[in-house]
């Protein structure tokens, strides 16, 4: 039996959301180093994050990875396309869901969200072909936690690609049987807004009539990144990673960069709509930016603005309800073709 699965390939955290349930894997990888640091008295013992060894060598995965091996921080597009660290974290990322859910699983297909950008222009279908390429078809790694070592493996029997803000759009239009929501399938005859906040990006989408409005969608990198930069005033004193990971717990001050950020945020949401969001059914706000700004940025929409219950999954989510919508679709057309 294929299990189905929504992917949301975050560059601050992949997003898996199953039957099970879903599973946000923090999107650090570092190259292992040979040597490790002995316990040091009167200091606690450093428990490594788990170690993925892949035919392109072995990295630390998840959170705290750049502080166990040279960080990779490749947050170009490229990275999508079968880069040696996407293949790590997915690994890490499917190990830990079976792990976290104790799954058992083997077959799966998967809705994969990317971002606007490399989904547009001359190298669109080249990028599509190249998550396809890289994705589907028989994967095998091993992982390292303490002192034992797993063999894993998985099967990859059908990659769709679409990109991030569709995940969230389906959020909120379907429930979690793939069946539209009746107070909000109007919505997807109408007109409705998406603003995808995530690290690398920010990503705009109109939908119109079940149509995407070209003139109204568009992606550019001031995401949580440009935050996390504003906060760095270009010290370099820490990876990317380690600044996330410190926004996440808590122990990073942003309060005076906040209000700047958001006024970026509000800025390209402003050149590119305009006035025209006013005649939106919703405004749909998600990913991690959505948390940070949910006090403030949805009140901008006067009553239109939306958050999710979990706006950092709501894309793998809505990517999920879309699967399981299409297999059940696909199953109750060839019931009658057999019928016939």
């Amino acid at each position: 039996m294929t299990t189905l699965f929504g992917f949301d390939a975050g560059m601050g955290a992949l997003k898996l959301y199953g039957p099970h349930g879903g599973l946000e894997f923090v999107s650090q990888v570092a190259i292992s180093r040979s040597r490790k640091m002995g316990r040091m008295l009167g200091l606690r013992a450093a428990k490594p994050p788990m170690r993925v060894i892949t035919r392109n060598g072995r990295f630390y995965v998840g959170k705290e990875a750049h502080d166990f091996g040279r960080a990779v921080e490749n947050l170009d597009y490229d990275r999508l396309t079968g880069s040696p660290e996407i293949h790590a974290l997915l690994y890490g990322a499917i190990s830990t869901y079976r792990q976290h859910y104790q799954a058992a699983f083997d077959d799966v297909a998967f809705i994969v969200g990317l971002p606007l950008e490399p989904l547009t222009g001359e190298d669109a279908q080249t990028n599509v072909n190249a998550v396809k390429r890289w994705l589907g078809g028989e994967h095998s790694w091993e992982i390292e936690q303490g002192n034992e070592t797993q063999s894993c493996q998985l099967n990859v029997t059908e990659v769709k690609v679409t990109s991030q803000p569709v995940g969230a759009l389906f959020d909120y239009l379907l429930d979690e049987e793939g069946r539209f929501v009746s107070s909000r399938k109007p919505a997807f005859k109408g007109e409705v807004g998406v603003i995808s906040i995530g690290f690398n990006t920010l990503e705009l989408l109109v939908v119109k009539n079940r149509r995407p409005v070209e003139d109204l969608s568009t992606g550019n990198t001031v995401g949580v990144r440009r935050l996390l930069e504003l906060v760095d005033d270009n010290e370099g004193l820490y990876s990317l990673g380690q600044l996330d990971a410190m926004l996440r717990e808590g122990n990073l001050d942003v309060r005076q960069a906040l209000p700047v950020w958001e006024r970026e945020i509000w800025g390209q949401v402003e050149r590119t709509w305009g006035r025209t969001w006013r005649r939106f059914h919703a405004v749909l706000i998600v990913g991690g930016g959505a948390v940070l700004l949910k006090n403030s940025l949805p009140l901008r929409f006067n009553g239109k603005g939306f958050v999710p219950d979990q706006p950092v999954m709501s894309i793998a989510r809505g990517l999920y309800k879309l699967a399981v919508q299409q297999a059940r679709r696909k199953q109750q057309r060839q019931a009658r073709k057999e019928s016939n």
